[in-house]
């Protein structure tokens, strides 16, 4: 009996699908830090490549990589002594105040809920108990045991303390040979299987690259607004909410939904709840009417194809089955599939249309 060629053929990339799906999920602390740097070398290696031709020449491409990934490193250094700080200084505040407010709110809405046959004054101590209990001893209980798992476990610790060294380092030998770490992987590639792979890759760097790199310029912008919305309010901790609001939009409607309730929050412990909504309102309602109609269609594009909703779908799925490993490859895999899955649906209309398996749909209709 002859087995069909294209038969084996599948059947020889499902299995080597599945062999790297295996390889991931044993080797998934071993390969964390080669991961990031592949992802951080990925989206910064044009930025390297303009800064090495603005350079023109007079000096070695390591002077490049060095400049952008010290600017990388030390930008993600300022966020996080920027956010942890705030985060640390409010959940007292938090712990003093939110009972409080809570009870302003009760009172405020009880005389309209009372017409609907409702009170609010009897849940509320349960509610209150339940508040101050979370943001007491909880909150204190969550630290302890995470100090006390750092002290017991110190394998986590130097794991951590690991990937922090050893990321810059991976990432510096990846940007400074990228083009030849390209080239040597293509040596891989039989001459058959050159010229259809190129093409693949080719419509996924697109869809990927498109993606990260205008996502990165849309959060860049954001943080920038938010903030600046925020100050303008008068919110005393602007800058951190605001950054981080904008960065966090990189998960959809989550992102954006976590830094609506810091500001809600903040707000209130600060102003009150009045002016607290009227800035909220104002400033993150205008924030999704920039995003969505004027720096999402700009930057990112319509022909990307990765909906809002298969992102977040991605991050969970692969976070679910892989871990942090997982996130990291999500977005990445999810490109090439996208890629992979317009390919057989031209494939399909082809044979459907009877106009032959080698017709080709021209590059702006299927993008």
């Amino acid at each position: 009996m002859q087995i069909d060629p294209h038969f084996k053929r599948a059947v020889g990339w499902a299995a080597a699908v599945l062999a790297l799906g295996g390889a991931l999920w044993s080797l998934g602390p071993v390969l964390t830090p080669f991961l990031v740097a592949a992802v951080l070398a990925y989206m910064v290696n044009p930025v390297v490549n303009r800064l090495d031709r603005a350079l023109g020449g007079r000096f070695p491409r390591v002077l490049a990589v060095v400049l952008v990934e010290v600017f990388f490193f030390v930008a993600a250094l300022g966020f996080l002594l920027l956010v942890v700080p705030v985060l640390v200084r409010q959940i007292p505040l938090m712990r003093e105040q939110v009972p409080l407010l809570l009870e302003q709110l009760v009172t405020a809405i009880r005389p309209w809920l009372l017409q609907f046959g409702l009170d609010p004054l009897a849940g509320f101590a349960d509610l209150r108990a339940f508040v101050v209990d979370f943001l007491g001893n909880r909150s204190e209980d969550l630290v302890a045991s995470a100090l006390a798992s750092l002290r017991v476990g110190g394998s986590v610790l130097l794991t951590i303390i690991g990937n922090a060294v050893l990321i810059p380092v991976v990432l510096f030998y990846l940007l400074t040979d990228w083009d030849r770490i390209v080239a040597g992987v293509w040596s891989l590639v039989p001459r058959a299987l050159r010229g259809a792979l190129e093409s693949f890759v080719d419509e996924a760097d697109e869809v990927l690259g498109q993606y990260l790199r205008g996502q990165a310029l849309v959060m860049l912008a954001l943080a920038v607004y938010y903030s600046a919305g925020l100050a303008a309010f008068g919110l005393n901790v602007a800058l951190p909410i605001g950054v981080f609001t904008g960065l966090a939009v990189f998960v959809p409607y989550i992102g954006f939904g976590v830094g609506l309730v810091l500001a809600l929050l903040s707000g209130m412990l600060q102003m009150g709840l009045a002016p607290t909504l009227v800035m909220v309102g104002v400033v993150y309602g205008a924030g999704q009417v920039i995003e969505s109609f004027f720096l999402t269609p700009r930057l990112v594009g319509s022909r990307v194809g990765l909906h809002p909703l298969a992102v977040i779908f991605a991050l969970m799925a692969f976070g679910q089955l892989f871990g942090f490993l997982g996130v990291l490859v999500a977005l990445p895999a999810s490109a090439v599939l996208l890629v992979a899955l317009r390919r057989l649906k031209r494939r399909y209309l082809a044979d459907a249309t009877g106009e032959g398996t080698h017709a080709r749909v021209p590059t702006e209709e299927v993008r």
